[in-house]
């Protein structure tokens, strides 16, 4: 199996479930209070992991009681934590979350996110050898993250880039992409499949929410659906999506078998509230029952 190594943010996330969205000035009364590990990377990193991936996470958190929980998370789910990062005098990145109906409203400070440097990711691509997969978001700043991909690609990793939030500021560095997977919003934002596919994107994997995902490549673009679940909350539904469909690929999955398999877990994430802690396991997933 190839690795997969992961460079991106790492939080602590700070949930809540509210009725609707206050106005200015509004107090209202909330529920179902969860602390919680996350941050795009770290989410993606556990979803590899428990899919049985063998996985590298690279980034930053503060010598803090946060950033020690996130690093004991992950030893809990034997991801290696060598190239993490402790940053002096720095919290750990915050993910303030409102959950409302099902849907969710963040809001982020990047704490030791904002620290991550080039080195860092020098450090942990040491380890890499050419056919691993190399997974990334956009929550760390957008030229490390360009460094990390451009590095990657010259070093024959595949590179898989979770455009998360949008930012069309990594246009550039789209030569170095193999494969994008953003959702809707974002893959408007960035232009359309056309545009970063002429930028030099092979293959687009966009997300559609209750509505499944689609593939588009050289050969065209299909729809697929998921399967229908109650939804508790969506939180981490797409990082838990690039997570597995990273490992699927390690494993020496096409495109397509993949996809199925990330689509299912992301489904069965929103089933459960939180973002890591919702992340299901391969046997979670084989298991599952569909109503």
């Amino acid at each position: 199996m190839k690795k997969v190594i992961i460079v991106g943010s790492l939080n602590m996330d700070l949930s809540i479930q509210a009725p609707y969205c206050p106005q200015a000035g509004e107090t209202l009364s909330g529920s179902g209070f969860l602390t919680n590990c996350g941050g795009k990377g770290a989410n993606q990193a556990i979803a590899a992991g428990k899919f049985g991936a063998d996985v590298f996470m690279c980034g930053c958190v503060g010598k803090d009681e946060f950033g020690q929980k996130i690093l004991q998370n992950f030893q809990k789910e034997k991801i290696c934590t060598d190239y993490i990062r402790k940053v002096e005098n720095i919290s750990t990145g915050i993910a303030v979350i409102l959950i409302t109906k099902g849907e969710n409203r963040i809001v982020l400070n990047a704490g030791a996110n904002a620290f991550l440097q080039k080195t860092d990711i020098d450090n942990v691509l040491s380890v890499a050898e050419k056919g691993d997969i190399f997974l990334t978001q956009l929550e760390n700043d957008i030229h490390e993250i360009g460094y990390g991909l451009e590095k990657a690609k010259e070093k024959g990793l595949f590179t898989i880039l979770n455009p998360a939030p949008a930012n069309i500021a990594v246009k550039k560095y789209f030569q170095f992409v193999d494969l994008i997977i953003p959702n809707e919003s974002e893959l408007n934002i960035l232009g359309g499949t056309r545009e970063i596919m002429n930028a030099g994107v092979q293959t687009i994997v966009t997300t559609l929410g209750g509505r499944g995902y689609e593939i588009t490549d050289s050969y065209g673009t299909t729809k697929y659906d998921c399967i229908k679940v109650n939804v508790v909350d969506t939180t981490g539904a797409g990082d838990t999506f690039c997570g597995v469909l990273a490992t699927e690929l390690a494993n020496g999955k096409d495109l397509k078998t993949a996809a199925f398999f990330a689509s299912r877990a992301a489904s069965i994430s929103c089933t459960k509230k939180g973002a890591a802690v919702s992340i299901p396991s391969r046997k979670e997933v084989l298991d599952y029952k569909i109503n």
